[in-house]
């Protein structure tokens, strides 16, 4: 995955040098720009089982900032923001490496540094009794469960030792 470009940011942003769980790292660059997710909207992905996406709708290319072209072949952790606790990405991981449907809210990054939160549901394909792959469907997400997770997730970075 690429660096963030200052030039594609909008707003004031701070810097990581993000490390991802397949050892490759890059540049984050992040704001506290949000957009809301549009109502009545659905956001559909899929990915092979190594979480590389294979398709997603014209919903997930808007709400990203990325085109369809810069996702397709990516690992779905492009949009990973550093909000996120590590452990909630390793339940989700656990639960449908398992062959079991996870549901989740999830703050996600968007190319611009922005960011946007969904209600999660991500449902593994499995043939031969095998995990060859995901389907991840994200709605608009409860505002009030947004502000009770931000707070949770943000006591879990700081056990985490990432504030």
């Amino acid at each position: 995955m690429e660096d963030m470009q200052p030039r594609d940011i909008v707003g004031e942003g701070r810097e990581y040098h993000w490390s991802y769980f397949d050892g490759t790292s890059r540049r984050l660059i992040v704001t506290n720009v949000e957009t809301r997710f549009p109502t009545g909207e659905l956001i559909v992905s899929q990915t092979d089982a190594q979480g590389i996406i294979t398709m997603c709708n014209d919903a997930f290319v808007h709400m990203s900032g990325f085109s369809r072209e810069q996702l397709l072949g990516t690992p779905h952790s492009i949009l990973r923001h550093p909000d996120m606790p590590k452990a909630a990405f390793a339940d989700l991981w656990n639960t449908v490496d398992e062959g079991t449907r996870w549901s989740g809210y999830v703050k996600n990054l968007r190319r611009d540094g922005g960011f946007y939160w969904v209600y999660a549901t991500v449902i593994p394909k499995i043939r031969n009794g095998v995990v060859v792959g995901h389907t991840s469907v994200r709605r608009e997400p409860s505002r009030d469960k947004v502000e009770e997770l931000a707070a949770v997730y943000a006591t879990m970075r700081a056990e985490e030792g990432r504030v």
